[in-house]
């Protein structure tokens, strides 16, 4: 496994996975250009963000998601939703933990959806928080 740091967060990667730092976030990809993970950070210095502000969120950002389901990846915890869009199966992730909320999305053809859903659940399950010092 590799680790993928950022400022915030760390993640495990299987070999057969990549990432790389884009200007509006990471995009981690496999190595059989299935399809790709895009998670960006949003950090506040006021206050923790909550269940209402991940609703919000979700509303303002994702209408097109149908049903958001509670979830836990690593140490973050947020809502799942799933749709498809322009011939693309999208699923996405708003995940909270203290003054942190990441927002990821996987996408992939709908030819190839659910193909590696299993790896991006078993990749995002590693989110941790980076510790200080």
């Amino acid at each position: 496994m590799n680790v993928l740091e950022t400022d915030w967060w760390t993640l495990a990667l299987p070999p057969e996975w990549w990432a790389d730092a884009e200007e509006e976030g990471i995009l981690i990809g496999d190595r059989d250009d299935v399809g790709c993970i895009e998670i960006s950070t949003l950090q506040r210095d006021d206050a923790d963000f909550s269940e209402a502000d991940l609703q919000a969120i979700a509303r303002d950002e994702l209408p097109q998601v149908a049903q958001w389901r509670q979830t836990q990846c690593g140490e973050f915890e947020g809502m799942r939703g799933e749709f498809r869009e322009e011939g693309s199966a999208i699923r996405s992730w708003l995940l909270m933990a203290g003054r942190l909320m990441l927002f990821a999305t996987y996408s992939c053809d709908e030819d190839n959806a659910g193909m590696d859903d299993a790896a991006v659940d078993e990749i995002l399950d590693t989110l941790m928080l980076k510790s200080e010092g």
